[in-house]
């Protein structure tokens, strides 16, 4: 879908913050201060337009993994039960301060949710939300997902023509089919 309503690339830090935390591996990619200015370094949606970044300190590591919990929930949660994610993305709106805004650069006029503190994880929080909250109006609930993998829980959203995705990556989907054909080829 072009032009849609969502912003691709958070829509991406949404999915990427999720996925610090894989449940499955018991990895944690958000312990310390230093991963979690690694992730926002990756992420330039993740700053607040026009500020000088500060110094992060353990509230931002506290409040980011917060709001990862919540991000999570809404991926798990979203196809399933979309009403119930719905009040989770509003919840955490409200409590960032998110604001709409307009914007035009060239010829191109857009909208971006942002948050009138200059906190990181405000403004993450916004931005995240925000965004997941465009793809469930634009293309639905059931674009935002877990993984289908036996062994992988990593989230994603289906920004795909046909909304077929059930994997997180190729390599899930190839395991998967690798498993399942040798499963059908074994001997029962």
């Amino acid at each position: 879908m072009q032009d849609a309503c969502y912003n691709p690339v958070a829509v991406q830090t949404a999915v990427d913050l999720a996925n610090t935390l894989r449940p499955v591996k018991g990895e944690d990619a958000l312990e310390t201060l230093e991963q979690l200015q690694d992730f926002l370094d990756a992420h330039p949606a993740a700053e607040p337009p026009g500020t000088v970044p500060r110094q992060l300190t353990h509230a931002d590591l506290t409040e980011v993994r917060a709001l990862r919990e919540t991000v999570r929930e809404v991926l798990e949660r979203s196809s399933a039960n979309a009403v119930e994610a719905a009040a989770l993305i509003n919840d955490g709106l409200r409590r960032s301060r998110a604001t709409p805004v307009l914007r035009h650069e060239g010829d191109r006029w857009w909208t971006e949710v942002t948050s009138g503190a200059d906190r990181r994880s405000t403004h993450l929080a916004a931005t995240t939300l925000s965004a997941l909250a465009s793809v469930i109006a634009t293309l639905g609930p059931a674009r935002l997902g877990v993984c289908a993998g036996l062994n992988c829980r990593a989230t994603f959203v289906d920004l795909s023509r046909n909304g077929s995705k059930q994997y997180c990556t190729r390599n899930c989907a190839h395991r998967a089919s690798v498993a399942a054909y040798r499963s059908r080829r074994s001997p029962h």
